[in-house]
């Protein structure tokens, strides 16, 4: 069977310095804030010999923040109850707290950022 891979992604925002604020305190990383010609970015750390995908924090007006049920970004983290905790300190909301999946899929949760998104954190524990 053909395989398909997320190789990058993007999470639109209304106000760049309050999404990357939130993200880095979520995260307890830094973002690169990046400009491509009209296109103003911030693109999420990335370590090639870990694996996963990478992406970014876009401000463009073709870009709109989805506050429905869309498509939804899943971050891996080692324990999604810490990124979790973070999230209302940092300006943003709990949707749903950590979750069971399943046996052996794992724990998740949901969480709206600080501009309207809806995004996710998964662990193995």
């Amino acid at each position: 069977m053909k395989s398909v891979s997320v190789q990058w992604f993007e999470i639109p925002v209304q106000d760049m310095d309050r999404a990357i604020n939130f993200y880095q305190e979520v995260f307890e990383c830094e973002l690169s804030k990046q400009l491509i010609g009209d296109l103003e970015m911030a693109w999420f750390p990335f370590d090639s010999e870990k694996g996963g995908a990478s992406g970014s924090l876009v401000l463009d007006q073709e870009y709109k923040v989805s506050d429905g049920l869309g498509v939804m970004v899943y971050f891996g983290v080692d324990d999604c109850a810490i990124e979790l905790g973070r999230v209302e300190k940092a300006g943003g909301k709990v949707e749903l707290p950590k979750q069971l999946i399943g046996a052996g899929l794992g724990y998740f949760g949901i969480v709206i950022d600080s501009e309207g998104n809806r995004v996710a954190f998964h662990s193995n524990r």
